[in-house]
């Protein structure tokens, strides 16, 4: 097999590095270069290369089981590489980039370096060697070699995207793992500007083939070292066009509930449109519960699965179109904010009616009416002029109580960074308060932190009233409560974290803005590379339906994968999303992964005997979401699902479907109850307790604070 590569010609073996540069700055873009033909199959060493080829076994015998690697050879430029350090060849390539100033040129210099590296073999362009969130298909291949050094092989159906990894593999190739491993996609920054005039799907080339180098450095690493960690993959729902592929039993047992009987979706439907019943529920439902409602939307429009904000919105509409009741499957602030939002709207007469005559708690709804929250919110009142920003995640008594102590504003985890960034806009000396999500409240810090290092032009992206200057001020003047979590999402720990990091870095990230640090950072570097999205259920949702449209658009063999860090429920609504998606679309070879990060203590055995295991018509489950203790989550680093959703049953529902109206009162413990206590200034916690989230509204409407609370906050004595 004989390789034709151009080699730039130097005077002598001690030519400078900027001398012996493949595009120097002063060249043209592409020199005078000589070829040298090397032939792989020949049984004669090669003396005219440089020392590193010389010690490469490929050129010293070709054999089946020893590769070639394209740079190795192609690297003849460089008469230093065998101790020339990685951010010395970074550099070198930046140098010459950098050179380049008019696009097409930077373009051409891209195909050149494509040029250097051959075709890779049929064998290889596999599935397990694809680049993930590359705009064209990239292979890439790696192998430890005998003297601790990595070498790496690549190829893509895009000739841009080939020439960007000849650029990483010139870097990169016959480094040690370690070298690998440092260097971080910040380092590539500069290989960023002005390629193709900013298209920024190509750029994200750079950092996605960078994280499946660096994934694969880490298996071979520790496979030689026998230190490989014992970890079995997360268990995940595999979508294509002809089906679904449950893979582990925790799966398994959510993909039993995505085709429900059609017996009981009728049965469903029927009562719903004798009653004239709406039906709102939260995306963190029972699947079991999601897939009969996603089911019965088809043939009774009065029926929404969404976060907390849409709900009491659907609920209005519900009523404008004649519906006398209202079901709400959440927690008990949700159906709280129902109630109180149609009751703002005119219906105080449609039924408001919860699932259990129990409390459905929240744990973070609970630490918002602890007494440590009443003293945090105290000590916000003696620094005037100060803004509450309060999750909409909490009670409506919570809310009425915080807002005569401090000036207050609801917040959902999809417009927190918005709201909070106008009001600092719109009042530059205001000290904000967020709570009660500690997590939510530390990301927000950090996510403010990393603008610090961002350019007044990105900055003004995000927010066109901010720059460096302003994100530094308000820094000092942002503080968040933090003692109170999800123990859902407080569960996307440590543990987890390590899990994904090994096994799942190339893939798609998804991470509710609520989930500890570590998971937050990992799905914030996913985010820069377009890899990833971190924010509200809806958020979410959005983000892997756009990926999913990319991929349809593209028209060739791809495989996502998106990895689910947030609660479980979230799966039925993915799951219609995508099967909608692949169901329209003509490509037929691709394959969409949703990966579950759960542990199995997260998950309840069921019995061994068969006839005392739990079942799904005639199909007996191994496993079912959430431990036996009834927590629903796991120490350990996984959480299963919410256990206070899960009291939202489908056969409560039914029950109280079936009977309303409840003329006898038998489901009074299931109505959601006006709010008929008083604020400590005597007025009524369903009043006091609105007017944050009508200030949302407001904000959500014209992109601003409502001059009525920034009135309050600026004219604030303590009292209202």
């Amino acid at each position: 097999m004989a390789l034709a590569l151009p080699v730039a010609h130097t005077s002598s073996s001690s030519s400078s590095s900027s001398s012996s540069s493949l595009l120097s700055r002063n060249s043209k873009p592409f020199p005078n270069f000589r070829t040298t033909h090397l032939n792989f199959g020949s049984q004669r060493r090669i003396h005219t290369v440089t020392p590193l080829l010389r010690s490469l076994k490929c050129l010293q015998s070709f054999s089946k089981d020893v590769k070639a690697s394209p740079f190795s050879v192609s690297a003849i430029a460089s008469s230093s590489q065998t101790t020339e350090l990685v951010p010395h060849r970074l550099q070198r390539l930046v140098k010459e980039f950098k050179s380049l100033t008019v696009p097409i040129d930077r373009l051409k210099w891209v195909l050149h370096y494509a040029s250097l590296i051959p075709p890779m073999a049929e064998t290889s362009r596999t599935e397990s060697n694809r680049v993930m969130g590359c705009t064209a298909r990239v292979w890439l291949e790696a192998e430890l070699g005998q003297d601790g050094k990595m070498r790496f092989w690549a190829d893509s159906d895009s000739d841009v995207s080939k020439g960007m990894c000849s650029c990483l593999i010139q870097v990169l190739d016959e480094a040690s793992p370690e070298e690998v491993m440092e260097m971080k996609t910040e380092d590539l920054a500069e290989l960023n500007v002005g390629l193709l005039s900013g298209e920024r799907s190509r750029v994200n080339t750079w950092h996605n083939v960078l994280v499946s180098m660096q994934k694969k450095t880490r298996r071979l690493v520790a496979e030689r070292e026998g230190t490989a960690p014992t970890f079995e993959p997360f268990p995940s729902l595999v979508l294509t066009a002809n089906g679904i592929e449950a893979k582990g039993s925790f799966a398994e047992a959510q993909a039993k509930y995505l085709f429900p009987e059609e017996s009981r979706v009728q049965e469903l439907v029927n009562v719903l449109k004798e009653k004239k019943i709406g039906v709102v529920a939260h995306f963190y439902m029972d699947p079991e519960v999601q897939g009969v409602l996603t089911a019965a939307q088809k043939h009774w429009p009065h029926i929404s699965i969404s976060d907390s904000l849409v709900m009491a919105d659907s609920a209005v509409a519900m009523a404008k179109a004649g519906c006398q009741f209202v079901t709400v499957l959440g927690v008990d602030f949700m159906s709280e904010n129902v109630r109180a939002i149609l009751d703002q709207a005119g219906f105080e007469e449609v039924g408001v009616y919860r699932m259990s005559d129990e409390t459905i708690g929240c744990s973070l709804a609970d630490a918002a009416s602890a007494p440590a929250y009443l003293n945090y919110l105290e000590a916000a009142s003696l620094s005037p002029p100060s803004l509450h920003v309060v999750y909409i995640n909490t009670s409506l008594e919570t809310k009425a109580f915080a807002h005569e102590l401090v000036p207050t504003i609801t917040c959902t985890s999809s417009n927190v960074v918005q709201t909070i960034l106008q009001a600092f806009a719109q009042m530059p000396e205001l000290n904000v308060w967020y709570g009660p999500d500690s997590y939510m409240g530390a990301n927000i810090v950090k996510l403010f932190q990393q603008m610090t290092l961002m350019t007044d032009e990105e900055i003004t992206n995000i927010h066109p009233k901010h720059n460096l200057s302003s994100i530094k001020s308000l820094l000092p003047r942002l503080h968040y409560f933090q003692e109170g979590t999800c123990i859902v999402h407080h569960l996307f720990g440590h543990e987890v974290v390590e899990r994904l990091k090994y096994m799942y870095c190339d893939a798609f990230l998804t991470a509710h803005l609520e989930v500890p640090g570590e998971m937050f950072s990992l799905a914030m570097e996913a985010k820069k590379r377009e890899m990833g999205v971190v924010g509200s259920t809806q958020n979410i949702l959005d983000f892997i339906k756009l990926k999913v449209e990319e991929a349809v658009d593209r028209n060739v063999d791809d495989h996502l994968q998106f990895v689910l860090g947030t609660e479980s429920g979230m799966v039925t609504a993915i799951v219609a999303v995508i099967r909608s998606l692949l169901g329209s679309s003509a490509n037929s070879k691709l394959k969409v992964e949703v990966v579950f990060p759960v542990s199995s203590d997260s998950m309840t055995k069921t019995s061994s005997d068969s006839s005392n295991s739990t079942k799904v018509g005639d199909v007996a489950l191994p496993v079912v979401p959430g431990v036996a203790g009834g927590e629903g989550c796991s120490i350990h680093g996984g959480c299963a699902s919410c256990p206070y959703m899960k009291m939202n049953s489908l056969s409560s529902l039914m029950k109280v479907c079936h009977n309303l109206p409840d003329v006898e009162n038998i489901f009074g413990g299931f109505i959601a109850e006006r709010f008929k206590k008083q604020t400590p200034q005597g007025k009524l916690i369903a009043d006091v307790g609105c007017e944050p989230i009508l200030h949302m509204r407001h904000f959500q409407a014209n992109k601003e604070l409502p001059e009525k609370l920034v009135h309050q906050v600026l004219s604030w004595e303590g009292q209202r």
